[in-house]
């Protein structure tokens, strides 16, 4: 079951966190995976971790905002199976004290970034006669999250942009779904913690884990577990679904 062999997949962000966690993943499964991130250096652990295991691993230089670079990546790569939507950033801010520099940046990658690889993957899987695409969501985008104004906007636009793809290309047999994680330990946090909390980041760390009713935060295997199984013909019924992956915080957090 959950087996990925001959399939061609590409992860944006896919150097660290959660998006390495589904690189590594997919590979034991038998993906040929492609690994998009801002530059080689931020891939070459993944892709070490992966070629040790015996996958097959490519990885690019791409700056998803820009549409001239993740066009001609995507023609590099060719027919696809498989899109994860992983890559993106986090701002901490109200409406009041977010910057339009700062709303721009995280449109810019969170939005404009998912776009862009939708844009150059839907003629990549027609080559394949269809495939799968997951876009990483957030529980953001379902509950009010303190001081993520631009973060919580930009993961509501994924939500959405998640249906209209899956609506737009369901008969061409292009399934399209999305992942919502509540918090999950990875180097991202570690770094947003170590940024805007500096000298608290233990307290940070502990108030953080303990906002998830289940106590912790997520791990990135986790996520990939769950990538894996929507992304494998097992899911094959599935398309146009968010899926909450959050230790019981959008539910059970009263």
């Amino acid at each position: 079951m959950f087996s990925l062999k001959n399939k061609k997949a590409v992860i944006t962000g896919g150097g660290s966190g959660i998006g390495r966690a589904i690189a590594v993943l997919f590979a034991k499964q038998g993906a040929e995976i492609h690994i998009i991130d801002l530059t080689i250096e931020s891939a070459q652990e993944a892709v070490a971790e992966i070629q040790k295991s015996g996958g097959k691993v490519f990885s690019y230089a791409c700056n998803v905002a820009d549409q001239k670079e993740v066009s001609a990546t995507f023609e590099k790569i060719g027919n696809i199976n498989i899109l994860v939507n992983n890559a993106g950033i986090a701002n901490v801010g109200k409406v009041d004290t977010t910057t339009e520099s700062d709303f721009d940046r995280v449109m810019d990658v969170n939005v404009k970034g998912v776009y862009n690889c939708l844009y150059a993957a839907i003629p990549q899987f027609r080559i394949s006669n269809g495939g799968v695409i997951i876009n990483m969501a957030s529980i953001a985008a379902w509950v009010g999250i303190p001081d993520r104004f631009a973060y919580s906007t930009a993961k509501g636009a994924v939500m959405a942009m998640t249906l209209s793809v899956a609506k737009d290309y369901m008969h061409e047999n292009i399934r399209c779904n999305s992942i919502s994680p509540a918090r999950v330990h990875t180097p991202f946090v570690d770094g947003f913690i170590s940024k805007n909390y500096a000298g608290k980041e233990a307290e940070m760390f502990e108030k953080l884990s303990k906002s998830q009713p289940i106590g912790r935060m997520g791990k990135p295997e986790e996520i990939a577990a769950l990538a894996l199984y929507l992304c494998s013909d097992e899911a094959g019924f599935i398309t146009g679904c968010d899926y909450p992956i959050d230790g019981g915080f959008i539910k059970l957090n009263n």
